[in-house]
């Protein structure tokens, strides 16, 4: 993998890839310098196209690029799965196909079944995260896997990549309630911040809907600085911090 890439440490099986990108080591120019994967934020199309082929490279796989719209939208890939499938968490049981979010601030969430016959990820950004009534998009993924792959929650692995971190993610007062609604012991995660705002702990949020769904084995970001893509401008695309930014990429397969 390229220098600085972030390699899950999730005790997953042998056959299961799973990488997560930087900014750095591609063709875009400033403000979305420079691997950035996104091909929505306004960067040239030659240059994402390219970007896109070396992540792809770097993997030994096919990434598929959903189109994320913050849901709860579950789709399973095949190998002839187009980009711009819209969901915001995926699955697949096929060799060769990565599962792929795209991210600048939200939270990457990778998945492993302990024997290795499925893979999936979520994009969680508080909206996806907190869906409706307690069902969110970490939900949606889990129960398709139980259902459409024979994985229960006790055999998956999960995996939190970097996001914006608990620090810098100040929330309205209705971020806080769209989460205590369904699971009043979330409050923990929110920290009042003056004029009625919050700090909002995602990765501690992500932990406790993944907890109550019986994943036990979590790894990855714990809501220090060293993950927190707001932080790290040397390393990490930012929407909150640059306004104008690109995407970086997590993603899991089956080799």
């Amino acid at each position: 993998m390229p220098a600085g890439w972030l390699l899950p440490q999730w005790d997953a099986p042998a056959t299961v890839g799973a990488a997560c990108s930087v900014r750095t080591g591609g063709d875009s120019a400033p403000p979305w310098d420079s691997l950035n994967l996104g091909d929505h934020v306004g960067d040239d199309p030659g240059a994402v196209a390219r970007n896109r082929a070396r992540y792809a490279q770097a993997l030994g796989a096919r990434p598929v690029f959903l189109q994320q719209v913050h849901a709860t939208g579950v789709v399973r890939l095949e190998a002839g799965t187009p980009d711009g499938t819209v969901a915001d968490a995926c699955f697949t049981t096929a060799r060769g196909v990565a599962c792929t979010i795209m991210v600048a601030d939200c939270l990457p969430v990778l998945f492993s079944a302990e024997g290795g016959e499925a893979v999936g990820a979520a994009h969680a950004g508080w909206r996806g995260l907190a869906g409706q009534g307690g069902q969110g998009v970490l939900e949606s993924l889990v129960h398709t896997l139980g259902r459409e792959a024979g994985v229960p929650p006790g055999a998956l692995r999960a995996w939190l990549g970097p996001c914006i971190g608990p620090a810098a993610f100040e929330v309205g007062p209705e971020v806080r309630e769209a989460f205590l609604a369904a699971d009043p012991g979330a409050g923990h995660a929110f920290v009042p911040h003056g004029d009625g705002k919050f700090l909002a702990d995602l990765p501690a949020l992500a932990r406790r809907r993944l907890a109550a769904l019986g994943v036990s084995r979590v790894s990855g970001n714990d809501g220090t600085v060293r993950w927190c893509t707001v932080s790290d401008a040397s390393r990490f695309f930012s929407h909150r911090r640059d306004r104008r930014s690109g995407r970086f990429a997590a993603s899991t397969w089956l080799r």
